[in-house]
C-alpha cells in the first residue's frame, strides 16, 4: 500500500540529500531504524547502574507515587 504525505520544503530537502539511489520509504524506515537503536544504545548507558537494593526502594517509591496518583479525586 502506498501513503501520500506532506512534508515541508526544508524537510523534503534534506530528505533528498540523504536519498541517493534509494527511495524515499527506504531512506525513512533506515531513518527510524538508527533512531531506534540509538534510543536502545542511549538506555543501555544505564543498565546494571543500581545495585538490588537501589533498585528495590526505587520500585517502591515509585509504585506509591502511582497508588497515589490513582487515587487522586476526580475534579
Amino acid at each position: 500500500m502506498v501513503r501520500t504525505i506532506m512534508v515541508r520544503d526544508d524537510v523534503y530537502k534534506r530528505l533528498l540529500s540523504l536519498k541517493g539511489d534509494l527511495s524515499f520509504s527506504e531512506v525513512i524506515a533506515r531513518l527510524i531504524e538508527e533512531s531506534k537503536r540509538a534510543r536502545v544504545d542511549r538506555l543501555k548507558r544505564y543498565f546494571g547502574i543500581l545495585s538490588d537494593e537501589e533498585a528495590e526502594e526505587l520500585e517502591a517509591t515509585v509504585e506509591g507515587l502511582r497508588s497515589r496518583l490513582r487515587m487522586r479525586p476526580l475534579k
